[in-house]
């Protein structure tokens, strides 16, 4: 069974870089053919899809976030992590880490529980 869990600080100044890493267990983000996701929902708004990386270390990024966003991974750790920078209030939300079938953020099977965000100074 998977399990994805997200860790970093819950306070962020604005300008600073926000790093969140997520820890899986019960399978291994180099598996043929996951794909690792960060998606985030601001207060009162819907999902918004950050970006992934793949099994094969490709990344890809919303366009939208791509100029201040990165992802990496550590295969030993069997970790992934997000690197968003210069962040300001409006990233204020909560994120979460989750698996996806195939690119594309169509087919999320497993979550982590989220965890809240904020930016503020």
């Amino acid at each position: 069974q998977v399990q994805l869990q997200e860790s970093g600080p819950g306070l962020v100044k604005p300008s600073q870089t926000l790093s969140l890493t997520c820890t899986v267990s019960g399978g291994s983000i180099t598996t043929t053919s996951y794909y690792w996701n960060w998606i985030r929902q601001p207060p009162g708004k819907g999902l918004e899809w950050i970006g992934y990386i793949g099994f094969t270390g490709y990344t890809h990024y919303s366009p939208s976030l791509e100029s201040r966003t990165s992802i990496s991974r550590d295969t030993g750790k069997n970790q992934f992590t997000l690197h968003l920078n210069s962040v300001t209030p409006e990233d204020t939300a909560v994120y979460y880490c989750t698996r996806d079938l195939g690119p594309g953020w169509g087919r999320l099977d497993y979550w982590g529980q989220g965890t809240q965000v904020t930016v503020s100074s």
